[in-house]
């Protein structure tokens, strides 16, 4: 009896010496291909006017919500908001949402309890998704932009090939739509590694098509970043800056950190998975009337911020807002923070998050981040456990319980912390939340 030859096995086609793996020759294909590197050279110079355009809608939206929360209330003679600030300001915002999510093209975007999303990228819905994003985040939505950064990216992209009278495709549209998105949100992360890995997760793509679209991404977010950059230092505007200025270097890591972390991690995930259900059943509930609904829940949300002010006579924007500015605030200064105001803050920004998850329109990272951090500094007296360590699982666990993207969320944590010896921390409390997470009981209308 003879052997089976090669030629007659696939699996050791790709096995013989002298050739390459059948997923190699297909990578070569697609490089090679001319339609392919026409995109990639567009998708470079899309970068340029995304990034511009991302760099001119967060600096509005940061000057509009500086204004609404700052210069109003001081030019009224409060040095903060007083505690009733936000319910107008809410009020505005649901109204203006729920108008839009029930007439014009796009709905405004996507729900931000549905998780983030690349696809489905048009120029048709920019205009609603623009209204929604600046009635919604300076306006005090517990909410961040890169959602709104994503469709505003991919639109732009579209936009900019069908002027350009570009040839258009699936193909095309989901390469030009992912490096559209990236550049965008780029400017927001303030890194295009983040913006490229973010973007190639929550496509989910692998083998030859990763490529396909990594290339164009990080093509794209990388060009986009060098343009915001420049620009913003050209300029002197700000967009909000979302490094964190630690108070102390992080400490050597030993037995007790890792132990807390553990435990850390998967507690967050429990807390968070919660909080991602409720904000589902928000949606559900304020799909069924959305005009009228989306008000109810924006008010619920401004009556958390409110209400958290007037019991511990801080700022409502501590819930109010994304938290971007907050945390950093929390991370210079953790010791400003009481264990009462910690408590109360977790529970009244929870809610709110969770109603603005279901009703308004934004992304889900910058409150995770700011959750998960308030929850390290909460549990940092912990024998064993310090405040970096603590804060650094904290975000880490949050971060991928809420996207459920664990390399994303190792890469943003470990670049907002800026240590590479917190890394192997943010490792471990990442996969310990990630499959604490999925092991859960599914929850209402649950992202697989």
């Amino acid at each position: 009896m003879t052997e089976p030859s090669a030629r007659s096995d696939p699996s050791a086609a790709g096995k013989q010496p002298g050739k390459q793996p059948e997923e190699a020759d297909r990578l070569r294909d697609i490089l090679r291909a001319p339609g392919y590197l026409k995109a990639l050279v567009l998708c470079a110079l899309i970068g340029v006017p995304v990034s511009l355009a991302a760099f001119w809608f967060l600096v509005g939206l940061h000057e509009l919500e500086h204004v609404l929360w700052a210069d109003v209330p001081h030019g009224l003679g409060w040095d903060d908001p007083p505690w009733w600030w936000p319910m107008p300001l809410f009020l505005v915002a649901g109204l203006v949402v729920g108008l839009v999510a029930a007439d014009l093209p796009g709905r405004g975007g996507h729900i931000p309890a549905a998780g983030l999303h690349t696809g489905g990228a048009s120029s048709t819905a920019l205009p609603g998704v623009i209204l929604a994003a600046v009635a919604s985040l300076p306006f005090g939505a517990v909410l961040g932009p890169e959602a709104p950064l994503i469709a505003l990216g991919g639109g732009l992209a579209l936009l900019f090939r069908n002027l350009a009278r570009a040839p258009a495709t699936v193909q095309s549209n989901a390469l030009l739509g992912a490096a559209g998105a990236a550049a965008a949100i780029a400017a927001i992360f303030g890194s295009p590694l983040v913006a490229a890995v973010l973007l190639i997760e929550v496509a989910g793509v692998g083998g030859p098509r990763l490529f396909a679209v990594m290339l164009p991404a990080l093509l794209s977010s990388g060009v986009g970043a060098l343009v915001f950059t420049g620009f913003g230092r050209w300029t002197g505007l700000e967009t909000g800056s979302l490094r964190l200025r630690l108070p102390q270097a992080p400490p050597r890591l030993d037995v007790g950190d890792v132990l807390w972390t553990l435990l850390m991690a998967a507690a967050v995930a429990v807390v968070m998975h919660l909080v991602l259900t409720a904000g589902q059943r928000v949606a559900a509930f304020s799909e069924k009337a959305v005009r009228v609904r989306t008000v109810v829940c924006a008010l619920g949300a401004g009556a958390c911020a409110a209400l958290y002010a007037l019991i511990t006579d801080r700022s409502p924007v501590e819930v109010a807002s994304s938290g971007q500015a907050t945390l950093s605030e929390l991370a210079a200064d953790p010791h400003a923070w009481g264990v009462g105001a910690l408590l109360a803050v977790l529970a009244f920004k929870g809610v709110a998050y969770a109603l603005c998850l279901g009703s308004l329109r934004g992304g889900p990272v910058f409150p995770a981040l700011f959750l998960g951090a308030a929850t390290g500094v909460l549990l940092a007296p912990l024998p064993g456990l310090g405040v970096v360590p603590a804060m650094a699982a904290g975000m880490a666990a949050a971060t991928a319980a809420t996207l459920r993207l664990p390399v994303s969320s190792v890469v943003l944590v470990a670049l907002l912390l800026g240590s590479a010896d917190t890394v192997p921390l943010v490792i471990l409390a990442t996969v310990v939340a990630f499959v604490t997470t999925e092991l859960l009981p599914e929850g209402f209308g649950r992202r697989r």
